[in-house]
């Protein structure tokens, strides 16, 4: 195939480094295009690509070319190139909405927060990065491949899309603590968080049950990933979404 630098308005991505390109071969193998590999590589602690990739019908071949276009380390030396999909959110199960996501290596960081805590469906309300770029794709360090995102042009079009979800939104002036908030058990509830360096604007609060994380007044606010960390934790283990898989 012919590769080419990537831009958000290709249909497929890149999975760079062996741990990224493991998880999409173990989760979404129908997504594989082609796994490239480095001439450089050298199979290490048992672990043989080429062999993976023959196991599972996959196809694999030695080439430079996708790692001067894709790479941007040297030490990477697997690449795989994967068709994006697209699979709507479940009405029935939670949801973590990022507003206007900034950067692409904190999104595909959350993403892994998210998965760790069970929250498979994610919502990502644009403009904002790219979850399928190579970047997101790599800090996410493969969690992408076991959860859904949808992208939407607007908050308010995602809320139309799930009228039936609790709309719980993280705010430096939230007005309940999250210490008093009670989710509902059936798992029908969206928690929503705003950029890394506004956070959700003031309009918000009309939008649902606004929630703040307390904490000492040392420090001005939390960093978003940290705050995405303790409110996923705290909602999944109220309704055991930190054991879905």
């Amino acid at each position: 195939m012919r590769y080419r630098r990537y831009k958000s308005e290709l249909e497929y991505s890149y999975a760079l480094g062996m741990a990224p390109v493991m998880e999409l071969i173990d989760r979404r193998p129908k997504s594989v295009l082609v796994v490239c590999v480095h001439p450089d590589y050298r199979a290490d602690s048992g672990v043989n690509i080429f062999d993976i990739c023959r196991t599972r019908g996959l196809r694999c071949e030695t080439d430079v070319k996708p790692f001067n276009i894709a790479a941007d380390k040297a030490n990477i030396f697997v690449i795989a190139v994967f068709d994006k999909w697209n699979t709507p959110l479940s009405p029935l199960l939670p949801h973590a909405v990022f507003v206007n996501p900034a950067d692409a290596g904190n999104l595909g960081s959350n993403l892994r927060t998210c998965l760790g805590f069970g929250f498979r469906d994610v919502a990502i309300i644009k403009p904002g990065a790219d979850v399928y770029s190579p970047k997101a794709v790599r800090a996410s360090m493969g969690a992408i491949f076991q959860i859904n995102t949808v992208g939407f042009s607007s908050y308010d079009m995602y809320a139309a899309s799930f009228p039936g979800h609790m709309k719980y939104c993280f705010m430096l002036d939230g007005k309940t603590s999250l210490n008093d908030v009670a989710p509902p058990g059936d798992g029908r509830f969206s928690l929503v968080f705003g950029n890394e360096a506004a956070g959700l604007p003031e309009e918000y609060h009309k939008y649902g049950q606004s929630v703040r994380i307390p904490h000492s007044g040392a420090i001005d606010s939390l960093n978003l990933s940290v705050a995405a960390g303790i409110a996923m934790y705290t909602f999944a283990t109220s309704i055991s979404c930190d054991n879905r898989s």
